[in-house]
């Protein structure tokens, strides 16, 4: 019966690297915790995303794809609770109140805080150029995110691991200042099993490397990326190792485990050519994707009943974060 709680900021458009490191697991884990008769929490963080992107535009546009994402992935609004962060504004008056019992020094640890402030020095700009209060205290937000439902866990990556130490410095911060459990102390579970997709390139699949294989993308855009994946000079008779082959790893990521295993043995083996590889990889995501994608379209050009499952999710996710924040505004103005 526990309360699991996930966020994704709409930064940019999809890749099977974000579907398979986390978008795939996280819809997995929450089908898991409903069906153990636990809660399930997923929310779109638009107003997080707002500290880097102001073209209002463009913010709005991949929210609609983010969203359209993982219910096309297979998030079921029925039995999650999936919302925007922006409607739910229990989370905002929850936030000012967290302020009056943060820290300054905690938020000059903040990880995101503290790399662009390096980035600023390497730079040889001030150290706060470009640093807005948005950037520089969101983990406050991100702590009334998980304290406003009574989250008992968080997964993260190891990189995120602080944002959930943060939130529950804070509660415990509040909860001995009044000597009583005003807020629910969360705890974070790192995924230790969740894939890191390489990119076309070789390095981490990413956006901003131009290595990405697009989630959704038209047949020839799809077949471009796989086609233009880095290969080296083995001939097709030369027995290779597969752990030194990158296509044997972007393949392991998205295919069914007889083909995986058949790739394997072919490099193995000698006689598998990476052409053939390749084609066997351009198969495994139209199966693993196509479906998906059709999903995907229609939600986005029918995104009117996207906005009505965020809304009802945003309802839902109000009843529930309403008490929470009653009961510490009767704690702390003695009401």
């Amino acid at each position: 019966m526990k309360t699991i709680l996930t966020g994704v900021k709409p930064t940019g458009t999809v890749h099977f690297g974000n579907y398979v490191g986390a978008i795939r697991p996280a819809i997995q884990l929450g089908h898991d915790i409903n069906a153990k008769g636990g809660r399930h929490i997923m929310f779109v963080a638009d107003y997080h995303a707002i500290n880097a992107i102001k073209d209002a535009p463009l913010l709005k546009q991949l929210t609609k794809e983010i969203a359209s994402t993982y219910l096309a992935c297979g998030l079921d609004p029925k039995h999650s609770l999936f919302y925007k962060q922006s409607d739910v504004p229990e989370l905002f008056e929850l936030t000012t109140i967290l302020m009056a019992y943060t820290p300054k020094g905690l938020m000059n640890k903040s990880h995101a805080y503290k790399a662009q402030v390096d980035k600023n020095m390497a730079k040889g700009e001030p150290n706060d150029a470009g640093i807005n209060m948005g950037l520089y205290t969101y983990p406050v937000l991100m702590a009334a995110d998980i304290l406003a439902y009574d989250t008992d866990i968080v997964p993260v990556g190891k990189d995120q691991i602080q944002h959930v130490e943060i939130a529950a410095d804070i509660a415990g911060s509040i909860n001995a200042h009044y000597k009583k459990e005003v807020l629910k102390i969360p705890e974070y579970v790192v995924q230790v099993n969740s894939q890191v997709l390489p990119g076309t390139d070789g390095q981490k699949m990413s956006k901003s490397y131009n290595n990405v294989i697009p989630l959704f993308a038209d047949d020839n855009v799809l077949k471009k990326a796989v086609m233009g994946i880095k290969t080296d000079c083995q001939g097709l008779n030369d027995k290779k190792n597969p752990e030194d082959i990158l296509l044997y790893h972007i393949i392991k990521g998205v295919a069914k485990d007889d083909v995986v295993q058949t790739v394997k043995d072919g490099l193995e083996q000698g006689g598998m050519g990476y052409g053939d590889i390749k084609k066997m990889l351009l198969n495994a995501l139209h199966e693993e994707i196509d479906e998906k994608r059709e999903k995907y379209n229609y939600y986005m050009t029918h995104f009117d009943e996207v906005e009505d499952m965020l809304q009802d999710g945003a309802k839902r996710a109000r009843d529930i974060a309403a008490p929470v924040l009653n009961r510490v505004k009767d704690v702390i103005f003695n009401r």
